[in-house]
């Protein structure tokens, strides 16, 4: 089955296993003659031309219709000398199946007709009462150029069966890499998220205690201090915590599609990456969590007004709703450039979508880090809303400071991670 599968024209070593098949088809000829049969026995012509029809099988793949002509050219010449029949069949079968199996089925119906016209024609003229044996002779040659024909389209059909699973292992190793990068991408953007915040608060917590540090150090409010180095240390708990979750997750990855991998699992060790990364995700943090996050707001200095009318999200909505605030939060405390910041934190259903608003009326305008560097903030929530599906904005308010509005749908016909 190996041989038949495999294509006759790029098959390897294709002319030595020719040759071998010619000179096997040569030794059946010389078996045969031994053993008798009818016609004339060959003499020394005889032996010559059919071997000489035989050398033509070496090259029969690679030049198909050249090595039937030459079996032909050696094959016509004996028959017309009454040497036994029989012995030139094995190298003429070979040659009409090589014919018919490498190419066209126009061209194998060509062949057959240019083959059988000249054999009908002759043995008519030779000896008109063998009407049966050239009818016997014609239905040889068709069996054999139709087994020729079955056996090409036996291979083109197995060709196509590997090209579509080699084709779908190409798909299935691309989609799992894909899920891989956006399994990546998700995981920056959650290291994005909690340091930034848990950097921006500390910050802040750290000024406060330097400022009273350093206010009156006569009259030392040892109280506030202690309170400032509390809310220090528990942000570092919070942010370690979170940390902590979300590097598991990429050592996961780490040791699915890492150095520990074996090279050839191909697409199944990447898509288990992404299956342990989700199984180590842990819950996702939603609009429960906002109330911890306001708070966080009001001790880094800012007053936040939470509102929230909305139940029944969905834990994937609630995830990237979490986030937009998180971040807002943080650009608003980080670049209000006021002490009495006021931020409004706003959530409700509407039309079948979360609508999420955070507005402050700082002076910072929330363009961009206090240094002037570029950041991922902005990038990153409107990477979350869209990967729920919604929208986001963000500028300018009405009247002063910054706000950030998005539109989260509830639900989606697709399914989104």
């Amino acid at each position: 089955m190996s041989a038949i599968n495999r294509e006759p024209l790029t098959a390897p070593h294709r002319t030595r296993n020719d040759a071998v098949l010619a000179l096997g088809a040569a030794v059946l000829a010389a078996a045969i003659a031994l053993m008798g049969g009818e016609g004339i026995r060959p003499d020394h012509l005889g032996w010559t031309l059919l071997l000489a029809g035989h050398v033509p099988l070496v090259w029969r793949r690679r030049s198909p219709l050249v090595a039937l002509l030459g079996v032909v050219a050696c094959v016509a010449p004996y028959y017309a000398l009454d040497y036994n029949p029989a012995l030139p069949v094995p190298a003429t079968v070979v040659a009409l199946y090589t014919v018919a199996s490498t190419g066209a089925v126009r061209r194998t119906l060509l062949t057959g007709v240019a083959v059988l016209v000249p054999t009908l024609i002759s043995n008519g003229l030779t000896d008109p009462e063998g009407a049966l044996e050239s009818l016997e002779i014609s239905g040889w040659i068709i069996a054999v150029l139709f087994v020729g024909i079955d056996v090409r389209y036996y291979r083109l059909y197995v060709a196509s069966i590997v090209e579509r699973a080699e084709r779908a292992e190409h798909t299935r190793e691309e989609e799992a890499r894909r899920r891989v990068a956006e399994e990546r991408l998700r995981i920056a953007r959650d290291l994005h998220d909690l340091l930034a915040h848990s950097i921006t608060l500390i910050g802040v917590q750290t000024s406060v205690a330097a400022h009273v540090l350093t206010a009156d150090p006569e009259r030392l409010d040892r109280k506030a201090v202690a309170r400032a180095l509390d809310d220090i240390a528990g942000t570092c708990r919070t942010a370690r915590g979170e940390l902590r979750t979300t590097l598991e997750v990429l050592r996961a990855h780490d040791t699915v599609v890492g150095v520990g991998a074996d090279p050839g699992a191909g697409a199944g060790s990447v898509s288990g990456s992404v299956s342990g990364a989700e199984d180590l995700r842990g819950p996702l943090p939603g609009i429960d969590g906002l109330a911890g996050l306001a708070e966080t707001g009001r001790v880094a200095g800012a007053k936040v007004e939470l509102s929230v009318r909305a139940d029944g999200i969905p834990p994937a909505v609630g995830a990237a709703a979490y986030r937009i605030v998180q971040e807002a939060l943080t650009n608003a405390v980080r670049h209000g450039g006021r002490e009495d910041l006021t931020v409004r934190v706003g959530l409700w259903t509407a039309d079948g979508a979360l609508r999420v608003s955070v507005r402050d009326d700082g002076t910072g305008g929330g363009v961009g880090p206090s240094d002037g560097t570029p950041g991922f903030g902005l990038v990153g929530m409107r990477e979350r809303a869209r990967s729920v599906g919604g929208t986001l904005d963000a500028g300018p308010g009405p009247a002063e400071g910054f706000e950030v509005t998005a539109t989260l749908p509830l639900s989606r016909k697709d399914e989104v991670r």
